[in-house]
């Protein structure tokens, strides 16, 4: 158990609010989120007072999570000891979880891309066997998807700061108005053209998009929790 994950079971065993926790510490709510989730860790001064709230000693508070890990290590099984543990999300920080997402996200966007591009010059250009292609393709965009959806699935439910549940819900009111006009558009081609097998591909796009919306966004969240 990390210093936020403890802090957060201490605060419900005593049945407090964040609100609590931050009257009598003179800090904020974020403030007191933020040491819950890892995203930073209290100050020197605010050490004893928390102590003092949850009735346990600095010892308990600081090295308990040492001795957690040692403990943990012992008990692995001898084939997974010493494996990596970068895809264990229970293990990661709030910030290293986003970073991990801007990843996964940046990759599939490009895997997506070359999906896109390989059956736009494979068949035509290239001459290419459209079963073949069209094969490749789907198998490219279901290998992406799968990563975005198995990372999501993933990921441990965290208590969000006010903050960041305004930013989830501006990215969800673009998503949706991109998906709206996405779904217009091929409507629109699709009667004009009558090649309803191509255009589907703009749903394709239409991911891609709020892909890279949802990217630029999280990229912007790193910059302004690193500053």
């Amino acid at each position: 158990m990390d210093l936020g994950e403890k802090l957060f079971e201490l605060r419900k065993a005593k049945n407090l609010t964040q609100d609590d926790v931050a009257e009598k510490l003179n800090v904020t709510r974020q403030t007191v989120s933020k040491w819950e989730t890892n995203q930073s860790t209290p100050d020197f001064d605010k050490i004893v007072p928390l102590c003092k709230l949850y009735e346990i000693t600095p010892n308990e508070l600081l090295f308990a999570e040492n001795q957690d890990n040692e403990d943990n290590e012992d008990k692995k099984h001898l084939f997974t000891r010493g494996k990596d543990e970068n895809e264990n999300y229970e293990n990661m920080t709030l910030g290293q979880i986003k970073r991990k997402s801007a990843k996964v996200v940046s990759t599939s966007v490009f895997i997506y891309i070359v999906a896109i591009a390989f059956v736009t010059i494979a068949i035509p250009v290239q001459k290419m066997n459209p079963i073949v292609a069209s094969s490749i393709f789907l198998v490219l965009i279901g290998w992406s998807t799968a990563r975005i959806i198995k990372h999501y699935m993933s990921i441990p439910k965290i208590d969000k700061t006010e903050e960041e549940k305004k930013q989830d819900k501006m990215v969800k009111m673009i998503t949706e108005i991109i998906t709206c006009i996405c779904v217009s558009i091929y409507f629109i081609i699709s009667f004009i053209t009558m090649a309803w097998h191509i255009t589907w591909v703009i749903f394709i796009i239409m991911e891609c998009i709020n892909q890279i919306v949802k990217l630029i966004f999280m990229l912007k969240e790193n910059e302004e929790n690193e500053e």
